[in-house]
């Protein structure tokens, strides 16, 4: 089959695409370039000698390139750019090259496929990820609002952003115009995202729901720290659990294992990676903060817990478990308290893959 495949590399841009494509058969190299759009690129693919595979770099263009192909019958991968091999003293740096490059990369096999998402899987992404960016905007709002109050010299003494907090910064008065016109201001931005962010959690929360990622999300509502959005944003961004065939492969795809240096008989091991979905990490790692106290089942837990698997109700037993003893073992020697929760986070994340994967 690989003598007669015709391997092509496509660097794609907003208004650009440069294509490069290699003829096993003859060695022969042919160069192409479109405007923007798929329908020109796929139109040239289709005119190349078959069986044909190509790929191009996962980027800000997202998949309607690999749609329009495969939806043409043609074979056309995504590769991750991070796992592109590229050599360091190459200099110079074109499209042209890129194209070339990743041609000559995938004929070699030298690339790494991401896994495509489907069209309602990354719409729903769309929806979590706008949570996500609302839920900064917010904290950011609260900041400014905090941070002028404090210019002024006053400071909330209880717990902040409360029912009675509100009632406290309504009262707030300044005797400049200018001033008074900007508190209210950026009050009413903290307002509106707050109303915003409440019906994009109760959109989510219906979708969790109402569509095929609910069995999963219910399993992983089974553990302590994950609820309703948590579970459902993990299995967005996750997308199929099963395409990880140990959890140690989930922990590096997240980012969660440490980097590590090694040559001759040096060996040094880093802060970790943090590749993958950085939304992901985080949901793990401020879940990982709820297994601290003692192993127990309160109300709310019990309430989600109700109706699963036994089977996976043991996974979520025996990661509280081994999660609070993992806690006080490394606080015992003395690790700094965002290592002990990392190293939780990733543990976390291995027990998570059990309970969605098993039978």
């Amino acid at each position: 089959m690989t003598a007669t495949m015709t391997y092509v590399g496509l660097d794609v841009h907003a208004r650009s695409t440069h294509a490069a494509a290699i003829d096993v058969a003859s060695g022969e190299l042919r160069r192409a370039r479109f405007g923007g759009g798929s329908e020109e690129v796929v139109a040239w693919l289709q005119t190349l000698p078959a069986p044909l595979r190509g790929c191009y770099e996962a980027g800000p263009t997202g998949f309607a390139l690999h749609r329009a192909a495969d939806k043409a019958g043609l074979l056309l991968d995504v590769v991750a750019p991070s796992k592109t091999p590229r050599a360091p003293g190459d200099r110079i740096k074109s499209d042209r090259k890129d194209a070339e490059l990743l041609a000559r990369l995938l004929l070699a096999r030298q690339l790494k496929p991401v896994a495509v998402p489907t069209p309602a899987l990354e719409a729903a992404r769309h929806l979590a990820r706008a949570r996500e960016q609302v839920r900064g905007d917010l904290m950011r709002c609260r900041h400014r609002v905090s941070k002028l109050l404090l210019l002024h010299a006053r400071v909330y003494q209880a717990s902040a952003w409360t029912k009675t907090h509100r009632r406290w910064l309504e009262q707030q008065r300044f005797d400049q115009a200018a001033t008074e016109l900007a508190y209210l201001d950026a009050l009413a931005a903290v307002d509106g995202l707050v109303a915003r962010k409440a019906a994009l959690d109760e959109r989510l929360s219906r979708l969790a729901r109402e569509g095929e990622w609910w069995p999963t999300v219910a399993r992983l509502r089974c553990f302590r720290g994950i609820d309703t959005l948590s579970a459902f944003v993990l299995c967005l961004e996750i997308g199929d659990w099963t395409r990880f065939s140990r959890p140690a492969k989930l922990a590096g795809w997240l980012g969660l294992v440490p980097s590590l240096d090694q040559s001759g008989e040096s060996r040094r091991q880093g802060a970790i990676t943090k590749t993958g979905s950085g939304y992901a990490r985080r949901l793990l790692v401020e879940a990982a903060w709820h297994y601290l106290p003692r192993p127990s089942v309160g109300p709310a837990l019990a309430e989600r817990r109700a109706g699963q698997p036994d089977h996976v109700l043991q996974i979520a037993l025996r990661a509280q478990r081994r999660l609070h003893r993992l806690y006080q073992r490394l606080r015992e020697r003395g690790k700094p308290g965002n290592v002990t929760t990392v190293a939780v986070a990733r543990e976390l994340a291995c027990f998570l893959w059990a309970a969605a994967v098993a039978e």
